[in-house]
């Protein structure tokens, strides 16, 4: 049986991770900070946890476990401990501000939590505002023999482990595929964060349909797949920690992706066979001496996805590595995956075909598909779409219909069945009343040979209702007045940037992709 016949059969997130972890047994796992463990090693320690977890805390089927540290081994050990355990993974970013830690730990009713020893200070301001009951603390160097001290009233990592393989027999998750197995919380872009519930089946469904097209390139038990994206997004969640977990890959794990000097250096030792990253991770390896003298004769698989691939930024990457950008497309509501190019027939500037089982369409305002070639909003349907947001039924209502998702997404479907994504709603831009999507304007400035990163927001302007403004970082001196000729020869008139502003650099989350939102409220 195969990964992908596994992800189909599986009872649940349990049974599947339990048979890899020992269909693999003695083959890598994950690799960080100097360590590889092995399948079986991360077995024994997510399964002392489980037990730990169950059997010490008392925590019970369909409780939530909130897990909110970086890329570093301790996390698949925990989200694998937690789903044999059947708990519901609350996954949470390390950089959060207590508000946003409170929000979410509250709003998911969290009874245990998973943290670096770094942010304990963050979580002791709003701990008492909290249901949090269990909290355990780990760093960077637990599994290397140096583990943290727990502060009082909280639990080693380390310690927990050790004894976790005291306690019973870890007692087998009986959650049926339609129940929640992890809560992804939106950016909160358009107001609080909500927390999209994903099922078992959801990411068994979205794990299951990548395996159908990266068995067509990747062999099982063969693959190093690097991942400098955040595990604690479900871009890097799914592919990562059950896709290619799935197939018996080593994962090499980059606690820092903006430390290139530090990510270069980790993966140096590897003949890496793919990576997942996003349009600015690439540019800023390639821009790196170092990188560029790596060996790069196995990489075969290179993922993009999250924010927008410019076209300058896969042609320099396929310059470096010898190795096309597969672009796809998704969201922590479709768990993630929807689109992906298929391998060979990569098509610049789309996101591919949908996967099975999969249905898109274009509607329009009113809700009405639109033929093929014209644009709107993408909806989808399949079985990798969320249940709903946790406990807020209106903003369910708000874009589930007939079982279709909206996206909030503007794309077309092309001829050839391949997706076009053309921007978000909410960031489009209305110049006397033409539509400017910023996401085209970004791929012309960024194929000027001095503009390493752009993002195009709208601003107010008494003439034309809004104006395009441009922020850009650049190599040397530039002209703006060039800049903006420069555009002239690509688009029309409309679309050309009315202002130029030169950044140093351009706001970013912490998975890379570039805020708008904090661009627009700057002055005009």
């Amino acid at each position: 049986m195969n990964a992908r016949e596994l992800s189909l059969e599986s009872a649940n997130l349990a049974d599947y991770i339990g048979q890899c972890l020992q269909r693999f047994h003695d083959k890598p796992a994950y690799h960080c900070l100097g360590q590889t463990l092995t399948f079986g090693e991360i077995e024994e320690k997510s399964r002392h946890l489980a037990q730990w977890l169950q059997h010490e805390c008392g925590l019970e089927a369909g409780d939530r476990i909130a897990i909110q540290l970086p890329n570093i081994t301790q996390y698949p050990i925990a989200a694998y401990a937690a789903l044999l355990a059947g708990l519901v993974v609350v996954n949470t970013n390390p950089l959060y501000t207590p508000r946003e830690m409170q929000h979410q730990f509250s709003d998911s009713g969290a009874k245990a939590l998973v943290i670096l020893a770094d942010f304990v200070g963050k979580f002791e301001e709003i701990k008492s505002a909290t249901g949090i009951e269990h909290v355990l603390v780990t760093g960077p160097a637990d599994l290397l023999g140096n583990p943290v001290s727990a502060p009082e009233g909280y639990h080693s990592f380390v310690s927990a482990i050790e004894r976790g393989a005291a306690c019973s027999d870890l007692v087998q998750s009986k959650a049926a595929r339609t129940d929640i197995a992890v809560l992804q919380y939106t950016g909160g872009t358009t107001g609080v964060a909500k927390g999209a519930c994903l099922t078992h089946d959801n990411l068994l469904a979205n794990t299951q349909q990548m395996l159908e097209r990266i068995l067509q390139r990747g062999n099982e038990g063969e693959e190093i797949f690097v991942c400098p994206l955040p595990l604690y997004h479900i871009y890097a969640f799914t592919v990562n920690m059950l896709t290619f977990f799935g197939m018996g890959s080593l994962n090499v794990l980059i606690p820092n992706p903006r430390d290139i000097d530090g990510f270069v250096k980790m993966i140096a030792p590897f003949r890496f066979t793919g990576l997942a990253g996003l349009n600015t991770l690439f540019v800023g390896l390639c821009r790196h001496p170092e990188f560029k003298q790596l060996d790069f004769s196995s990489l075969k698989m290179t993922f993009s996805g999250g924010t927008a691939l410019t076209s300058s930024a896969a042609e320099l990457w396929h310059q470096v590595t010898g190795c096309p950008v597969t672009e796809g497309w998704g969201l922590s509501e479709t768990s993630p995956v929807i689109c992906l190019n298929e391998f060979g027939r990569e098509e610049i500037g789309t996101v591919g075909t949908v996967l099975e089982d999969t249905e898109v369409q274009v509607w329009d305002e009113d809700g009405n598909a639109l033929p093929q070639g014209e644009s709107g909003e993408l909806v989808v349907r399949g079985p990798q779409v969320m249940l709903g947001y946790w406990n807020r039924p209106e903003e369910t209502d708000k874009v589930m219909r007939n079982g279709f998702f909206r996206t909030g997404d503007v794309g077309l479907i092309q001829d050839n069945g391949n997706i076009r994504i053309v921007d978000r709603l909410k960031d489009m831009i209305i110049v006397s009343g033409f539509n400017v999507y910023p996401n085209e304007v970004e791929d012309v400035l960024c194929r000027h040979p001095q503009v390493v990163e752009a993002a195009v927001v709208g601003v107010p302007s008494e003439q034309t209702g809004e104006a395009v403004r441009a922020h850009l970082v650049v190599d040397g001196e530039v002209d703006e007045n060039e800049i903006i000729e420069f555009c002239r020869t690509q688009l029309t008139a409309y679309k050309v940037p009315k202002q130029i502003v030169i950044q140093k650099e351009l706001p970013k989350s912490t998975v890379g992709k570039i805020l708008r939102r904090e661009l627009r409220t700057e002055t005009a």
